[in-house]
């Protein structure tokens, strides 16, 4: 047997990132649906916020009395999809200059930043006039 003892098996660093890595693949290939697992609290939060804005449709989360599952159905809107690590501190000045970096054009796409009010996009944090950790962007 090799050094690393017996049992040694992937551990995934970041859950979330492999969901939006899955999404983006998925929507690339022009998938209709994609079955994302397994599930977590940020990734089910972080979902909501891309629905909301329509870029993906109805998602179903499926208890399979481990990490969970979740099925996406897709709409053929996503163009990207991507996590900020490590997830760095925004203060409500800060946003624009991210925003800047991250999307393509003004108007168009979500930053996602994790605050103390709970998971939201760019706009809804500057309505609520809060800053927070940035956790990633879709457009």
């Amino acid at each position: 047997p090799g050094s690393r003892g017996l049992h040694s098996k992937m551990v995934l660093i970041s859950v979330l990132n492999n969901c939006l890595k899955n999404i983006t693949h998925a929507e690339k290939t022009g998938k209709r649906q994609v079955l994302i697992r397994p599930s977590s609290k940020v990734i089910v939060k972080f979902l909501q916020v891309m629905q909301k804005h329509k870029y993906i449709g109805e998602f179903e989360i499926v208890d399979d009395r481990r990490a969970g599952k979740i099925i996406v159905q897709l709409l053929g809107r996503l163009n990207k999809c991507g996590v900020i690590s490590p997830r760095f501190d925004v203060k409500l000045p800060e946003i624009e200059k991210w925003i800047v970096n991250l999307l393509p054009s003004r108007n168009f796409g979500y930053v996602v930043l994790t605050t103390s009010l709970g998971i939201m996009d760019h706009e809804e944090a500057r309505r609520k006039h809060t800053g927070g950790k940035i956790l990633g962007f879709f457009y």
